[in-house]
């Protein structure tokens, strides 16, 4: 599995609104991917970035009383900026006002035109400019889009994408690719809105002029979606097929996307890649949606969640955990303040925290600080031992089907038997009876923590970074590599004395 490439996106997020935790959910578990198959010897582009253009920006950029360019920008540093916040190890930030996207996008149309896959015509029909989308009459709940989102009726000259064309290609894609739409309820989602049939669509707008322009035709704009999707394959290199980028990274491994977008992922771009004569990324992922406190986040409620006020408060590592382990990736979650707290005291503290800190504590009190010196490994010590070092084959399972969950789940369980471990073991008898049986039972718990707190890089990157320096493990020696018996702890190291990772929190009055 290391040693190849890997190439992960979040979706661009939309400039017409500020940072929240949906955005912070997928930008963290596309860092968590991104980190786990770095550690793997993966050579890995992560790509996030902000979807600029469309008529819903240029009317918020007008409401504001400012150009659209001055507007987006401003809008896309929130963004940007909020990603140091969160720790996140993106490899580029790509903006859909860039030159290099401009002519990414110019060049995927002109594919297109040349294979007769666009047409000109006239465009009649309900358009959401919130969602950026068109809805047939059928499709509508209540005068609404399916969103909630109010509709507006449209004419004007557009030019068209054959989609329905690719209603059979799609189906057979599905079908000969199972895993390209995950989890399965998107992907029986997906495909039962193909089978049901496909409209030709609408890929130009003449009404506004906040968009990149149709090559040949000034008069049009492009359709926002065909606009934002290409961004996966311009920060690939596109259109240098022939460049070391593109050739190494394109197709993407692993585009991750919110369920309320998942159409345009699975439906549209698949169909404009093929329609161009271009490869298909290997996987979609949907995850669900979050509420508050069992409440649907929305402005009116006055309950949306600002991702820089939950690190506040509860700690920046706490929050990536919490995110990841609370529910299953694709499922909807609820964010509750006492579950959070829950997690941060009895995961994080309890189990995991207290498991460190015992051991190197008392390491620290009664070995000079000093690595011990193992005697003969027992079955007890083999089995934890065996433990840890099966645990990245299984991780490798889980992250590669997204189940972040899970793969916590299972580090939770060695987790656990050390904790066990400690207390059947009792060194702090042993050091009274038999001093060569406790500087063994330590050194198996010192070299489990290694293997957990290496593995738990991609999920709490500074707390894990915090458990190896206390243990002595360099910077170089923290990779999946190292997660063998060569690399094991070395005896007769002087340690600096523990403190600390996961401190319990305290609710203040």
């Amino acid at each position: 599995m290391t040693g190849s490439r890997y190439y992960i996106t979040t979706p661009i997020y939309y400039v017409n609104d500020v940072p929240h935790i949906g955005h912070a959910y997928t930008t963290l578990a596309c860092d968590a991917m991104a980190r786990f198959m770095r550690l793997d010897g993966h050579e890995v582009l992560f790509l996030t970035g902000t979807d600029e253009h469309g008529q819903k920006v240029e009317k918020a950029a007008a409401k504001a009383g400012l150009e659209p360019q001055i507007f987006t920008e401003r809008l896309s540093r929130l963004f940007r900026d909020l990603l140091p916040s969160l720790n996140v190890s993106n490899d580029d930030f790509i903006r859909t006002t860039e030159f290099r996207h401009i002519q990414s996008v110019q060049e995927v149309w002109r594919r297109l035109v040349k294979n007769g896959n666009i047409y000109l015509g006239q465009y009649a029909g309900w358009y959401s400019v919130r969602d950026e989308a068109y809805f047939s009459e059928n499709e509508l709940v209540d005068g609404m889009a399916p969103t909630g989102a109010p509709v507006e009726w449209v004419e004007e000259p557009s030019y068209f994408f054959n989609l329905s064309k690719w209603q059979e290609p799609l189906l057979r894609y599905y079908e000969e690719n199972p895993d390209f739409i995950a989890p399965r309820s998107r992907r029986n989602e997906v495909v039962s809105f193909v089978s049901g049939g496909l409209h030709d669509l609408s890929v130009s707008r003449t009404s506004f002029k906040w968009g990149v322009p149709v090559p040949n035709d000034d008069d049009h704009i492009m359709y926002v979606w065909l606009d934002a999707l290409t961004n996966y394959i311009t920060a690939a290199g596109f259109p240098d097929c022939a460049s070391e980028t593109y050739t190494k990274f394109w197709p993407a491994n692993l585009h991750v996307v919110g369920k309320d977008i998942v159409r345009f992922h699975a439906v549209y771009w698949p169909a404009f890649l093929m329609a161009a004569d271009l490869p298909l990324p290997e996987r979609v992922f949907a995850h669900g949606w979050w509420t508050n406190e069992g409440k649907k986040i929305s402005k009116s409620l006055g309950n949306v969640i600002d991702p820089l006020e939950l690190i506040e408060t509860f700690g920046l590592d706490q929050v990536r955990y919490f995110l990841l382990r609370e529910v299953p990736f694709g499922n909807d979650g609820d964010f509750s303040r006492s579950a959070m707290i829950g997690r941060m005291n009895n995961d994080l503290a309890n189990d995991f925290g207290n498991l460190s800190q015992r051991v190197l504590g008392f390491v620290a009190k009664n070995m000079g600080g000093v690595i011990p010196t193992p005697g003969n490994f027992t079955n007890d010590d083999a089995a934890l031992l065996d433990a840890a070092e099966r645990l990245l084959s299984r991780l490798r399972d889980e992250y590669q089907s997204q189940a972040f969950n899970r793969a916590l789940e299972t580090v939770w369980n060695v987790v656990g038997a050390a904790n066990r471990y400690i207390d059947e073991q009792a060194p702090w008898a042993l050091r009274k009876t038999d001093p060569e049986r406790m500087s063994t039972v330590l050194y198996t718990l010192m070299e489990t923590i290694r293997y957990l707190a290496i593995l738990m890089q991609p999920i709490v990157p500074t707390s894990a970074g915090r458990m190896l320096d206390q243990l002595g493990v360099g910077i170089g020696a923290r990779d999946f590599r190292c997660l063998t018996e060569a690399h094991r702890l070395s005896p007769g190291i002087k340690l600096t004395k523990p403190t600390p990772v996961f401190p319990k929190y305290t609710e203040t009055k």
